[in-house]
């Protein structure tokens, strides 16, 4: 009797509902490089090392720890490039008895999952993924009597259920949010320390080797290549970020500093993803800063917001809005995506610094996501899918099930508004209040028109314009509406013909790898 234990690149966790069900003596874990998860969309090459070496790092370890372990190279002859084909052939090749898996994270991976039973005609054990403090169930019980679903309102359950930041069932400070203290420009000349870095070991750099090989023409560069592939690895980083990076996580969580790809943001996110990491835990960790005197609250309140309350919900309302909600496009927005996303030269600094820092790390933080990148693809009315397949591509931390709800909903407002009260729409004032990318940008961010004036300013108010019948009932929009309305006809339309002739000249990109035109 042999349980086949199909383990995926995002579960790397060695309390993992499926490794906790079986013994090493009855089970064979199989892992999987396959082409289809590398290609599905064109993942960034640094995004694809990580998960082969994390896996092929995770693969020894259960080794060591006695388990068998069947691992198949993307570059194996015989593999069939997707999931469904390499457990069929695990099947055979081990004589296989039944199949225990956990519940893959997105919608596509879980159908994959439940027609493993129908191909190998074997007993099919899907087991829920344990490994969120939030179940699918709780979050649907949650959202199901609700008009709307407030993030904060969430979050102040998990608060109370978890007991993080508690004093008995008031928050510790008197108040659940400290996001009024975390909005700080950086003063001139102030310094960050740099995240620790990974020196690729050999197992790491086969990996590199093999992608670069298989993946060049994908959209980014393997030369910064330093991710933690290791739990051990993963602990350090957690270390470094609470030591020299959390103190002062909350007075600069939303700035952009030109060349400063980090500032004190942790990096940690996808090593969580991964399972290398457990959320709780590191909440924990940023907790035990605070009570050490170590971190700030607003700085660990704010840290701890992004992955108890934010990375939970948006998991919860994945599974809740059902496999559709990638398609949904409330605004009606249809413009192929910008080719700048591909890193097609663009005068705008932010956005020019946001797509280049994506280029070279497979990431960028939360706000140069938020209101730069997406800010600008809103803007311009691009097709909320393609922007969705962009994010999924570029980040290493992009698994759909946390990246599309962050597009779909709070970037894009495509779902109309199930999960963000308003679009995040802003024009120039706000990147040249929250960085300073202005100063060095060959447009003027004071003007909203003329050859010199920042696009950002005529394309916010033309996106407030287009979209006037369906938005303007939007009670926190009136002032902006207000705003538009005070503007005489005749500068309404300057500001109208500015955005149109930029829109004009923006140039698409021509395929999903980032060719360009």
């Amino acid at each position: 009797m042999t349980t086949l234990v199909p383990l995926l690149g995002d579960q790397l966790s060695h309390d993992l509902a499926s490794l906790r069900a079986v013994t090493p003596a009855e089970a064979v874990v199989l892992m999987m490089e396959v082409a289809d998860e590398a290609t599905y969309v064109p993942h960034h090459p640094q995004k694809i090392a990580l998960f082969f070496s994390a896996m092929r790092h995770f693969a020894e370890e259960l080794r060591a720890a006695g388990w068998t372990v069947d691992y198949v190279t993307l570059d194996d002859p015989a593999n069939t490039g997707e999931f469904t084909g390499e457990v069929a052939r695990a099947v055979a090749r081990h004589g296989a008895t039944r199949i225990v898996t956990v519940a893959g994270g997105e919608w596509r991976v879980l159908e994959s999952q439940r027609a493993w039973a129908e191909r190998t005609r074997l007993p099919l054990t899907i087991l829920d993924d344990d490994r969120f403090l939030c179940t699918i169930q709780q979050f649907a019980d949650w959202a199901r009597p609700r008009k709307r679903l407030v993030m904060e309102d969430f979050y102040r359950l998990m608060r109370r259920q978890t007991g993080l930041l508690m004093d008995g069932d008031q928050p510790i400070g008197g108040q659940w949010n400290f996001d009024t203290d975390n909005r700080k420009s950086v003063p001139k000349g102030h310094r960050f320390t740099p995240p620790i870095r990974f020196a690729p070991d050999a197992i790491t750099q086969d990996v590199l080797a093999l992608v670069q090989a298989r993946f060049h023409n994908h959209f980014g560069s393997l030369d910064s290549f330093a991710w933690p592939v290791t739990r051990a690895q993963a602990l350090e980083a957690l270390a470094d970020f609470i030591t020299h990076r959390l103190p002062g996580f909350g007075d600069y969580q939303d700035a952009m500093v030109t060349g400063e790809d980090v500032l004190n943001h942790s990096l940690l996110s996808p090593a969580i993803n991964l399972g290398l990491l457990s959320p709780l835990e590191v909440c924990q960790a940023a907790q035990a800063a605070y009570r050490a005197g170590t971190a700030p609250l607003n700085a660990v309140e704010g840290f701890i917001r992004q992955i108890l309350g934010w990375r939970e919900y948006v998991r919860g309302l994945y599974w809740f809005a059902g496999p559709d909600y990638t398609a949904r496009n409330h605004l009606g927005a249809t413009r192929p995506l910008p080719a700048l996303f591909w890193g097609a030269p663009t005068d705008l600094k932010c956005l020019a610094e946001a797509v280049d820092a994506t280029r070279r790390n497979a990431m960028a933080h939360h706000i140069q996501r938020l209101m730069i990148l997406g800010n600008f693809a809103m803007l311009v009315g691009t097709d909320p899918g393609d922007v969705h397949r962009w994010y999924l591509a570029v980040y290493a931390d992009a698994l759909e099930w946390v990246e599309a709800p962050n597009v779909i909903g709070m970037s894009q407002f495509a779902d109309g508004g199930l999960m963000a009260t308003k679009p995040y729409a802003a024009g120039g004032a706000y990147v040249n209040r929250m960085s300073d990318h202005c100063k060095s940008c060959r447009y003027d961010v004071k003007h909203r028109t003329g050859p010199t004036a920042c696009p950002l300013n005529s394309l916010y108010w033309d996106f407030l314009a287009r979209h006037e019948a369906t938005l303007s009932s939007n009670q926190r929009l009136w002032r902006m509406y207000d705003g538009w309305r005070r503007f005489a006809p005749d500068e309404q339309a300057r500001i109208r013909a500015q955005a149109a002739a930029f829109l004009a000249g923006l140039q698409p990109s021509t395929d999903a790898t980032g060719t360009q035109s």
